[in-house]
């Protein structure tokens, strides 16, 4: 397969991270800091969310490592292989540890919502929850196809 086929998807991952990091490193910093300036009652719940987004941003950067080793891996021909579904489960499990810290945190979700009177910071919660479970599903259905695939390649191997 030519270098240059998965060019565009690589080009997205890259894309995908950017803003993520340029949050992490000016964004939630900047948050943080308006919330210690404002004495404000719900400083402490505020930096409860802001924990579990940078915590939550390990995973999600593991995840794309993953993704882009997966397009390597697509490049050099090995995409039927045994690396390429180890690849799919780490991103599966990244993206189930990602839903898992937002459940974890959803009670400072709830409580910055009582606190601002916003019911819609719920939804947002509610939000970095379900994303990271349907990219998680779909890892598992791909990771269950590219298992069955190798399996008939393998037996279809054995024949020949």
């Amino acid at each position: 397969m030519k270098q240059g086929s998965t060019l565009f998807l690589k080009a997205a991952v890259f894309l995908i991270g950017t803003p993520v990091l340029a949050l992490c490193i000016f964004g939630l910093p900047m948050l943080a800091k308006e919330a210690a300036e404002s004495n404000s009652v719900f400083v402490y719940v505020l930096y409860g969310i802001l924990i579990i987004m940078y915590v939550s941003a390990i995973p999600f950067f593991v995840a794309l490592y993953q993704a882009f080793k997966l397009l390597i891996y697509i490049d050099k021909n090995k995409a039927f292989s045994e690396i390429s579904v180890k690849s799919l489960k780490n991103i599966k499990y990244c993206a189930i540890t990602i839903s898992g810290l937002y459940v974890a945190g959803m009670p400072f979700f709830y409580i910055f919502a009582e606190f601002d009177d916003a019911p819609g910071v719920i939804l947002v919660g509610m939000l970095f929850i379900f994303a990271p479970m349907v990219i998680a599903v779909f890892a598992a259905v791909l990771q269950r196809l590219l298992q069955e695939a190798i399996t008939i390649k393998s037996e279809n191997d054995l024949t020949v």
